[in-house]
Parts: C-alpha cells; structure tokens; sequence
C-alpha cells in the first residue's frame, strides 16, 4: 500500500474541504496527531478509522486508494460522484436523465 499516495490524498480532500486537521481529526474521534502521522504517510489508519475518513471526507474508498487499485477513476470523475451524491434527489435525478441523454446521444453518433 503507497501510504504517501494515500496521506497526500486525505490531506488535499480535507483542504479542498476547508477542514483543519484537528477539525478532521475531530470528525473521525481520532487524536490530531495520528491523523497527521497518516497523512505524512507515516501510519496506516484502521479499516474504522478510514471508514470514518471516508465519511467525513465525503469521498470513495476508491479515491483515496486509487495509486494501489488497478483502473484507477480519474479525479475529475471523483469530484463529480462527490457532487452527484451530495446533491439533493430532485438535482440527482434531473443529473442522472442528463447524463444517461447524453450518453445515448452520443453511442448513435458511434
């Protein structure tokens, strides 16, 4: 497991977020100094701890284990599951009809 790869990736999601570490650290009920020891990539966390990172990250596990998993999304696909999930149903929905239009659209173009 590239635990560099993985600190880098919880540390630019929390600050992509807004979140301070302690603030993160908090959210996940873990001390501020282990959350920065994973993030350095120097500690790997529990399956609850990453779990609960997962959460209050509101990101995949497959996000942040992306350097380690084979097909690999791209993060712009990631920043757009983040939305699609966060979203309200109605937005989602009217998402989901949008996208699946303009797949259909364009396998006839094929």
């Amino acid at each position: 497991m590239n635990l560099t790869a993985l600190g880098r990736r919880i540390h630019t999601a929390r600050r992509e977020r807004g979140l301070t570490g302690e603030k993160l650290s908090e959210l996940c009920s873990i001390n501020a100094v282990y959350l920065r020891q994973i993030e350095s990539g120097l500690k790997t966390p529990s399956l609850p701890v990453f779990a609960a990172i997962c959460q209050a990250l509101n990101v995949s596990p497959h996000y942040l284990l992306c350097e380690d998993l084979p097909g690999c999304e791209d993060e712009r696909n990631e920043e757009l599951f983040r939305r699609l999930r966060s979203a309200p149903p109605k937005q989602a929905e009217l998402i989901r009809a949008m996208l699946s239009t303009a797949l259909d659209v364009m396998e006839k173009d094929d």
